[in-house]
């Protein structure tokens, strides 16, 4: 990871008193919203956005992917403004490859549009395939049936850390997916955060799944929006699946699950 020089004070990403309104203001979807996040050297850091459906959580990722602007305040990215030089990869709960592209050309996207040649691509984007578990389905379709939701998925997460695996964006990107696949996926999803020590921020209402992904859980009331809670989850980084049956693992998601309910009562 690029960013282990950063000093944990040194922000990676930064909302400064974010608004967001529609129909010239008369409707406040977000307001007075802050968030810092911060790089811990050699580790990364793994956020988790929690909160009530319409409360804005996939609005603060679009915000760092570039995809939307808010009203008013500001969103940064190592200190500087989002833009297209500036800006998150994000992977979202709807299969997002292009199913008439084979699964190594969708991973290679990214670096056709920076303009490296196709060898030099290929081979970085094969490094990724092998790393999320699809070597032997390079040459295949990104499509469904030809390749499972969970497989979809892990195309998209290898073309995003190729785009960039210092900061990868999620929303709800295990949602449709089996329990199976879907357990498999949060331990793919944990060795690739200790590989890259990457910042993740991953948007779920699964709270078991978030305190098992998490370092820090930030807890969003409903609108308007700001973040109410801050959880840090004091867990060994190293997560498997016996963890979840640990007490201290369910003492985290039963106080979760009641400063949720608490919450979704704010005003």
């Amino acid at each position: 990871m690029t960013n282990n020089a950063n000093s944990p004070s040194t922000p990676i990403i930064e909302l400064k008193n974010i608004n967001q309104s529609y129909d010239d203001g008369k409707i406040q979807v977000i307001k007075g919203l802050n968030m810092t996040i911060e790089d811990k050297p050699a580790q990364g850091q793994f956020t988790i956005l929690l909160g009530m459906s319409g409360c804005g959580k996939s609005t603060l990722l679009r915000y760092i992917a570039g995809l939307q602007n808010p009203t008013s305040g500001t969103v940064l990215i190592n200190g500087k403004p989002v833009g297209p030089e500036n800006r998150a990869s994000m992977v979202f709960q709807e299969y997002s490859s292009l199913p008439w592209m084979t699964v190594l050309d969708n991973v290679a996207l990214p670096l056709q549009f920076k303009g490296i040649p196709k060898t030099q691509r290929y081979s970085q984007a094969m490094e990724m395939i092998e790393m999320v578990g699809l070597k032997g389905h390079e040459m295949k379709y990104a499509q469904y049936p030809t390749l499972s939701g969970g497989q979809l998925q892990r195309v998209a997460i290898a073309r995003s850390l190729l785009a960039n695996s210092d900061i990868l964006l999620m929303d709800e990107p295990f949602g449709a997916l089996d329990i199976k696949t879907r357990l498999q996926m949060q331990e793919l999803l944990t060795e690739i955060w200790l590989k890259f020590h990457s910042t993740i921020i991953f948007v779920t209402h699964d709270i078991s799944e978030a305190v098992f992904l998490g370092d820090e859980i930030l807890i969003m009331k409903s609108p308007p929006s700001s973040i109410v809670e801050k959880i840090d989850v004091n867990l060994p980084l190293k997560r498997t699946r016996d963890m979840k049956r640990d007490p201290k693992f369910l003492e985290i998601v039963h106080k979760i699950e009641d400063l949720m309910v608490n919450i979704s009562d704010m005003k």
